[in-house]
């Protein structure tokens, strides 16, 4: 999987790797990088993912989860917490399940999952380290993009 897109058009479909590979941006939000935003977010993920065919066969749960952490950490942790700070989270469908990106505005640090389980907080990309089926971050002068992929369930039929 060639990830992340970065922040293409909504609903432009893009071909990777032949026709029969598509990638289509089925949502798009950017919110102000405060704390009270944060459900924002999830709710968008929840609505966007029930309307979304394969939305409805991932774990719509831990795809709230997972994005709800996400932003938190960008509100958190990088500049998208100032004043005019932005989050930006954009649900990709792609063949074998959906693509989340959650785009801040950057910071000195990288994503660090923390390995200590008794911490009382940071477990944010530990969660996503062990609920998505791949997870990465690219880091660029407009910011920082950490993604996850969750793969579809099998069709009921």
């Amino acid at each position: 999987m060639d990830t992340p897109l970065k922040s293409r058009p909504i609903h432009e479909a893009i071909p990777q790797q032949g026709a029969r590979h598509m990638r289509v941006i089925v949502g798009s939000l950017t919110i102000p990088g405060r704390p009270d935003m944060v459900s924002g977010a999830r709710a968008f993920i929840t609505r966007t993912l029930a309307a979304s065919s394969t939305g409805q066969r991932v774990d719509s749960d831990a795809a709230t989860l997972m994005t709800s952490e996400l932003v938190t950490n960008a509100v958190m942790h990088t500049l998208s917490g100032a004043e005019d700070g932005t989050v930006t989270i954009v649900v990709v469908d792609v063949l074998d399940g959906v693509l989340i990106e959650v785009i801040d505005d950057g910071s000195a640090d990288t994503p660090v999952v923390k390995g200590d389980v008794f911490a009382a907080d940071g477990h944010g990309l530990y969660l996503v380290q062990h609920l998505a089926a791949q997870w990465g971050y690219l880091r660029d002068q407009a910011g920082t993009t950490v993604w996850f992929h969750l793969v579809a369930g099998p069709e009921d039929g």
